[in-house]
């Protein structure tokens, strides 16, 4: 289990308020990208409940969906920001990614007082003291917690666009260029939530983009 010293060390040196930061689904050719904040103050206290916060992508998707009711109901306040597929193809997905940062900061009950997040780019106009942590999800406790909260959420979000896109497999591989989704974009072409500005999608673009039947 990952420990908080960091945060305790931000904490002791006179930050009331921390939120934590990651997102998920930079990656996949289909769906939106998702980004999750969890605020952290003084009183906040590791319990036994919150054992195995990890990196999203080092837990079972059983694991990580006990921990995000647990993280949920342990953090003071848990913000989630989304970017759907259009919002990518029109500002690029790493532009979505820091929208959808700032749309988790902004979801939060406070407004943090520094953020933490994962990566090594600063989120751009932000105007929160911020600190980007190369491979914080592996490092830091509280960004790992936003990591899958982030990741939980828009795995959910996924498998409700399976149940409208059958065809592609978004309950299993949630939209990534597996084998299975290249063979399926090839053979239907891309449907409405596939991001139309990714290199792979783009090259099935010439097939008939797929509609669900009414």
């Amino acid at each position: 289990m990952l420990d908080i010293e960091y945060e305790q060390s931000l904490l002791n040196a006179g930050i009331a308020c921390l939120g934590a930061l990651d997102e998920a689904g930079r990656g996949p050719l289909a769906g939106p990208v998702v980004a999750a904040c969890v605020l952290i103050d003084q009183d906040f206290a590791v319990s036994n409940k919150l054992e195995g916060v990890n990196d999203s992508k080092k837990l079972s998707e059983k694991k990580r969906e006990a921990l995000f009711d647990i993280i949920s109901s342990e953090f003071s306040s848990v913000g989630i920001g989304v970017c759907d597929h259009q919002t990518v193809d029109k500002i690029n997905i790493l532009q979505a990614s820091f929208l959808a940062m700032k749309k988790a900061i902004g979801a939060l009950k406070q407004k943090p007082d520094m953020i933490i997040l994962d990566g090594k780019f600063p989120i751009p106009n932000l105007s929160i003291k911020q600190e980007p942590i190369i491979k914080g999800d592996a490092r830091i406790f509280s960004i790992a917690a936003a990591s899958i909260i982030a990741k939980v959420t828009r795995d959910r979000m996924m498998r409700e666009y399976h149940a409208r896109y059958p065809q592609y497999g978004f309950d299993k591989h949630k939209g990534y260029g597996t084998k299975t989704h290249m063979e399926s974009l090839k053979k239907y072409g891309p449907c409405a939530i596939h991001r139309q500005s990714f290199a792979p999608v783009a090259r099935c673009s010439q097939l008939t983009t797929y509609s669900p039947t009414a």
